[in-house]
Parts: C-alpha cells; structure tokens; sequence
C-alpha cells in the first residue's frame, strides 16, 4: 500500500525592504522570509485537487500587505503577526511556520554622528527566527544568528589529540582559531524584547569566544553556550555549529627564514565541524 504521509508547501525567499519613517530619522530592515504550511493537503497531491491550496503567490502578497500594516520592531513579532494572520483565513491550515533571516544594515556615521537616513551593509552575518503555530495552539520561536566570522590570534590551542598511523597533524598551543559561528536558541516566552535579548546573547557569546582559553574549537562552544544560557534566562536551550575555518603555518625554511606563528594560508576546505545542543535543567 502506498500512503501520502506529510506534505507542506509554501513561498521561500521572499524579498522585503522596510522603512520606518520618523521626525528624527529612519530606520531599515531587510528581511528575507519563508512561509510554510502544513494541513489537509492531500487532495493536491493524489487527484490534483487544488480547492484547498492557497497559491504561494497569495503568500508573498501577504507578506508585503502585513509588512505595510505592521508595527512590529522585531523579527520575531512580525512573523507572530503573520502566521495569526494566515491560520485565520485558512482554516485547512494545521500548522505555519514563517522563518526570517535578516540583512545587516548599520547607519552611517558622519562626522562622528550617526546618519539619520544613510546606511551601508555590514557583514555577511545573518540574523534569524524560525516561529511556528497550531491552529489553537501556542507559538514556537527559535531565534539565532549565522555566519558570524569571528577570529583569535591569541589563546587558542590544540594538544593531546589521538596520535595514530594515520595522524599527521601535530599539536599546538599557540594557533589561529577562526570559525563562523552559527547559532539557535529557544525563547521560553512569547512576550519579550526579542532584539534586546538578541543582542545580549550575542554580546555573551562574543564575550567568551574572545576571553576564552581554549583548548579546543569543543571547550570554547561549550563555553560560549553556557554563558548565553547563564546570563540570558529567557532562553531555554541553545545549539551552536562552528566549522573550524584552518588557518596553516606557512613553512618559510626553504627561502631561509623563520616564522614565528605570524604568516599563514587561510584555507576553508576541508574543515573540522563542531556542533552541540545546551539546555538549561530545572
């Protein structure tokens, strides 16, 4: 027997630019979402039944109608705001799931004060929230960040590893140690100043991976987890991913000089990847 058993569809990479105007100036965003659904689809599928599917393009133009509505300052509201929206005009619909990753944008600085109207990209760091919801049920936010290139010259070592026939790599305890940092956290509310707790977890884990002796790319994403879930108690859980971004000591022997750990060949393939989930126990 064969058996249709979960389906979802929806709109990825929905493109928004929004500007927020005021008195003293205006604020940015850009924000890439993804709408998803999930419900009683299975007419579409098996007799091409469409009299239950709302067209992904219905989706896009709801999220620039809401977007123009919408008095939300964060992510994380505004996909609230939308997937209420959506279950509420579809009642086929069990489930929506609305994620968004936004742009970096900082507001230019001219003589030393910031532009109320000029902006320029900052790096390739994404900032993001995934939030589902049941029809009657409660949401689900998971917030988090991705391609935070970070880098230590200092403080970073890798010793006492497994030693076999097949092992080339020799230990360190002075090395370069660069990663793009990739993390989800879990809110335990749903009423919160989502960006100010987005910018406190990220200045903790910042914190730690730049005062942290590491011995390993593991003991630092340990370490940065933990102080995210220690100093940020509306969080419950955290998971980070941190590919180890090599930097290799170039031999300089065979032209007659040193090199005293100061020239490298950044490389990023292959790459070591480290990744753990952190939760907070009762």
């Amino acid at each position: 027997m064969i058996e249709l058993v979960a389906n979802r569809y929806g709109k990825s990479r929905v493109r928004l630019m929004k500007v927020t105007r005021h008195a003293h100036g205006n604020d940015l965003r850009e924000w890439t979402v993804q709408v998803m659904f999930q419900g009683d689809f299975e007419s579409a599928h098996t007799h091409g039944d469409n009299s239950k599917i709302l067209a992904t393009d219905t989706m896009k133009n709801t999220v620039y109608s809401i977007a123009r509505s919408s008095t939300a300052v964060s992510m994380e509201e505004f996909a609230m705001e939308l997937i209420d929206f959506l279950l509420s005009r579809n009642q086929q619909v069990s489930s929506v799931s609305v994620r968004i990753a936004s742009t970096l944008w900082k507001r230019m600085t001219i003589d030393g004060k910031p532009h109320p109207d000029s902006f320029m990209r900052g790096s390739d760091e994404l900032q993001t929230t995934l939030v589902e919801k049941t029809q009657g049920g409660s949401f689900k936010i998971v917030s988090g960040l991705e391609d935070l290139v970070v880098m230590k010259t200092a403080k970073s070592g890798f010793e006492g590893f497994i030693q076999e026939s097949l092992t080339t790599l020799k230990g360190t305890n002075d090395r370069l140690f660069c990663t793009a940092v990739r993390a989800d956290w879990t809110y335990n509310s749903t009423s919160l100043d989502f960006e100010a707790i987005r910018t406190k977890v990220r200045e903790r884990m910042l914190k730690t991976f730049a005062e942290h002796d590491s011995k390993s790319v593991q003991q630092t994403l340990y370490a940065m987890a933990r102080s995210a879930l220690t100093d940020v108690p509306e969080i419950s859980e955290i998971e980070i991913r941190m590919p180890n971004k090599h930097c290799l000591l170039v031999d300089l022997s065979r032209f007659g000089q040193d090199n005293p750990n100061e020239i490298f060949l950044p490389i990023d393939e292959p790459h070591g990847s480290m990744e753990a989930r952190v939760v907070r126990k009762p």
